[in-house]
């Protein structure tokens, strides 16, 4: 643990609370800072995370704080957003957690010049991309939690088809989070061997149906419960501790993209000041060209949304 690390947390829902709770387990920052504008929930996941700092003997002091104390923290973790309700359109969502995400920032002005900005909300990369304009902070310190946890899920249901430990299953899922995700499969590996020449004899699966299980997994646990708190708290803490603990680590986050002007994930190297550069992964002449409609399509996206705010 840096001995002055500090943690914010934007969002006392149930992303929040798990990120939280995830954090003070590996106890790698010394303060864990909870902000809300709903301050009765904030309090709560406050009193409630304090219990489990003293159950864990947790070295991590959590409290309440406000929207400025949180922009002088070394990450400011944002998972404040609205939840997509029944029968409510993609537009509609996108705009309210877009105006979610202009308040977050803008309350949080001024924002320390080193702070490292997580986007957890949904649509993850578009808002990464907003919050890097709003912010004005460098781009390889504004990142998204973009395919990180449908890359780790895949490994895990590859490792359930195949007998094969995950750790030793290397396989990404790419591009722009959500439908038009893409699986880099020509670049699978499995203890560093092409996927198709070390899988044991007789062992099968079927590509497409994995990743649709892959996918429909996010669906299915959102459909269920609201939100995938767990997961994904066990997501930003792994990323958390990448940068705490300037680890050089190799994760599959929402980061710039110079290219296509936005943000959707490949492979980058993550430590204490963010990203520090794009693994160049070698994928097929089919899966880029599918990341690179995902990106133009997420442009189109951007350019309407600049439009709105206009």
């Amino acid at each position: 643990m840096s001995p002055t690390s500090k943690i914010a947390i934007i969002g006392a829902g149930q992303v929040g609370g798990a990120a939280g709770y995830a954090l003070l387990l590996t106890s790698i920052a010394s303060e864990l800072l909870i902000v809300d504008t709903d301050t009765e929930l904030r309090n709560g996941q406050v009193q409630d995370l304090c219990d489990v700092a003293y159950s864990n003997k947790s070295s991590t002091r959590v409290r309440a704080a406000s929207y400025r104390e949180a922009a002088q923290c070394d990450i400011v973790v944002i998972t404040a957003g609205s939840r997509r309700t029944l029968g409510q359109t993609k537009i509609d969502y996108t705009s309210r957690n877009v105006s979610i995400i202009r308040e977050v920032i803008d309350e949080m002005r001024p924002i320390r010049s080193d702070t490292i900005l997580l986007v957890v909300a949904h649509p993850v990369d578009l808002l990464a991309s907003l919050a890097q304009e709003l912010s004005k902070l460098p781009t390889s310190q504004v990142i998204g939690s973009g395919t990180l946890l449908d890359s780790v899920r895949l490994r895990g249901l590859l490792s359930d088809h195949t007998g094969i430990a995950a750790n030793s299953i290397d396989v990404y899922v790419l591009g722009v989070h959500g439908d038009a995700q893409v699986v880099a499969w020509s670049s699978a590996t499995i203890g560093g061997a092409p996927i198709e020449k070390s899988l044991p004899t007789k062992t099968f699966f079927n590509r497409v149906d994995l990743e649709n299980e892959c996918k429909d997994r996010s669906q299915n646990i959102v459909r269920a419960k609201g939100s995938i708190p767990f997961g994904m708290g066990s997501i930003v803490c792994n990323i958390c501790s990448s940068i705490i603990l300037d680890k050089g680590t190799v994760r599959p986050i929402s980061h710039f993209q110079p290219k296509f002007g936005c943000y959707f994930s490949l492979p980058a190297i993550i430590g204490r000041k963010g990203v520090v550069s794009t693994v160049d992964l070698p994928l097929s002449s089919d899966e880029e060209a599918k990341v690179t409609e995902s990106a133009q399509e997420l442009s189109s996206s951007i350019d309407w949304v600049h439009r709105d705010l206009e």
